[in-house]
């Protein structure tokens, strides 16, 4: 049995504010401040276990954890050139402490680099403290003019995890950005978010950048959401600061740094993945509550009192094996009314118990992301949960996967493409490397490109349906939001 998702897929938009405020994530729309919204205590619970998941694989490959200041004055975010210039539209200035002008404008962050390479060049002047790798999880803010949407598009980003290593040759910082794709790639499976990996064309890198890698999955209207980005940032801000380091040949160079982020667009991808027209359906490690009881009350009030002290017997056995737990005993509410609440929530596991559970010393089982029952002797429970909350996690990966995949095509045609792209979807076509061609089928297919794959994907044979030049890899394209 499979929960419906129609209401998901025909208005996307709608279904997901429903559920932002119906699961008590995220307020957003009344706050009086465009593009900045409010974590809800359920919302805040899922964001700080999905991003100590994030911290643990940081952690385990030797990064550190650090707290810059939101401010950052106007002369340090306009040493690197080409980085100014790319969010020179997008930055909040602060001009006045209370009604003095300040002698100098200050940003708020839209991002660290420059801040980050400035005190880099202060602690770190030698190969021998190479490689370094800090990161920090912030607010930033960029000035969207676009229509802003909860989590998806915002003027705060509260949840900005920018990692920013150093190192002595181009080599180490190449085999950095490797790591950083394995560290995405294993904790998108974590919470088995699918992706595609692109390499940005160039017109479309981070700025200051040498190149970017970024991960994209699809959501249920179609469109792809970036959800991380991994920069090779070369030598560009070492340089523009005039930082150099002492090499082992006793030589001095510019540093070779690497920066990569992820924000809260990965919530938003969690919520439009795997939820469904019942509410969210969240992944076992990351959800606040992973097992919810509900005794189902009896006319005799003397077996109504036994079914709750079972039930929280049952509790009591999930607690002592490390698992998230609830029993939820609100006399003047429901059964029914609960199984609506916390299937809203997206609870992995619901536990049913009544008269009949209580005489046969049994438990009943319903699971969120298919909603199968399933009765299970008492001396069970806990092998059963665990079983269970393993066979979600691997479900709900294998399902939003199988639906990527089928949503990628290659084409040769521009007209099949767009018609592809209309029924939402990624298409792949010939490239042959020139930004004219692909500004062309851009326009052709009013889409966006989203770079080509990675690890490079060769073609033989074919060629460039603009120019008829001859293809050596395809660029991927999608409406984007």
């Amino acid at each position: 049995m499979e929960p419906r998702k129609e209401k998901k897929e025909k208005d996307f938009s709608q279904w997901y504010d429903w559920i932002l405020e119906r699961a008590e994530v995220y307020d957003y729309g009344r706050y009086p401040v465009k593009g900045m919204g409010i974590w809800l205590p359920y919302g805040f619970q899922i964001r700080r276990r999905t991003m100590d998941l994030m911290r643990d694989l940081l952690d385990s490959k030797d990064h550190e954890e650090i707290l810059f200041p939101l401010l950052i004055p106007k002369w340090m975010l306009e040493k690197e050139g080409e980085h100014i210039k790319g969010f020179e539209d997008e930055v909040f200035w602060v001009t006045h402490g209370g009604t003095e002008e300040l002698d100098q404008k200050l940003a708020l962050r839209p991002t660290s680099e420059t801040i980050i390479t400035y005190y880099e060049s202060l602690w770190y002047q030698s190969y021998k403290q190479l490689p370094k790798k800090l990161y920090q999880i912030v607010s930033m803010f960029r000035y969207e003019t676009k229509a802003t949407r909860p989590l998806i598009r915002l003027r705060e980003v509260t949840s900005f995890k920018e990692a920013h290593t150093i190192h002595d040759s181009f080599d180490s910082a190449e085999n950095q950005i490797k790591e950083a794709i394995d560290i995405y790639k294993k904790f998108f499976d974590e919470l088995g978010i699918p992706y595609i990996i692109s390499k940005r064309p160039d017109w479309d890198k981070f700025a200051g950048a040498l190149y970017t890698i970024a991960f994209d999955t699809i959501m249920p209207d179609g469109k792809t959401l970036q959800i991380g980005t991994v920069h090779h940032l070369g030598q560009s801000f070492s340089k523009a600061f005039n930082y150099k380091i002492q090499l082992k040949d006793e030589s001095f160079d510019h540093p070779w740094q690497t920066s990569y982020g992820i924000s809260d667009r990965v919530i938003a991808t969690i919520i439009g993945v795997h939820g469904d027209d019942n509410g969210l359906v969240l992944p076992p490690d990351i959800a606040p509550i992973q097992v919810v009881i509900v005794p189902i009350p009896s006319n005799n009030e003397s077996e109504a009192q036994s079914v709750i002290e079972y039930s929280k017997n049952i509790l009591n056995k999930l607690v002592d094996s490390k698992i998230r737990c609830k029993i939820d005993d609100r006399p003047e509410i429901t059964p029914g009314e609960k199984y609506y609440y916390w299937e809203a929530k997206g609870i992995p596991v619901r536990i049913e118990i009544g008269s009949r559970e209580l005489k046969n010393r049994t438990i009943t089982i319903v699971r969120r992301d298919t909603l199968a029952r399933k009765v299970v002797e008492e001396s069970n429970v806990i092998k059963e949960i665990n079983l269970i909350l393993e066979s979600i996690k691997s479900n709900l990966y294998e399902r939003a996967w199988k639906n990527l995949q089928q949503k990628i095509y290659e084409f040769d045609n521009i007209k099949e493409a767009k018609d592809y792209i209309n029924k939402k979807g990624i298409v792949e076509i010939p490239w042959c490397g020139k930004e004219t061609c692909a500004n062309k089928i851009m326009e052709e297919l009013e889409a966006k490109s989203l770079g080509t794959p990675w690890p490079s994907k060769k073609l033989s044979g074919k060629k460039c349906p603009i120019c008829g030049e001859k293809a050596f890899t395809v660029m991927r394209y999608a409406r984007q939001y």
